[in-house]
């Protein structure tokens, strides 16, 4: 397993402490899963940009376009 390091402010390492401790998770866990979560949206946008210029060949212009032709 790799090692991150990264440095918060004092406003994010305080919301950070009242969320954990709301939570009872570890700070770790917290921000890994954060980070999957983040990970998640971002290829998820990747997909968007690259994908966009077909969907709108098809007519998709939105999200409901897309699920209203699945559907």
């Amino acid at each position: 397993m790799m090692t991150l390091t990264i440095r918060l402010d004092e406003k994010l390492d305080a919301d950070l402490r009242e969320v954990v401790d709301g939570t009872g998770m570890p700070r770790t866990d917290f921000a890994r899963e954060a980070l999957r979560r983040q990970l998640a949206l971002a290829r998820l946008e990747l997909l968007r940009k690259e994908l966009g210029p077909y969907a709108r060949t098809c007519g998709w212009l939105t999200d409901d376009d897309v699920f209203r032709e699945v559907s």
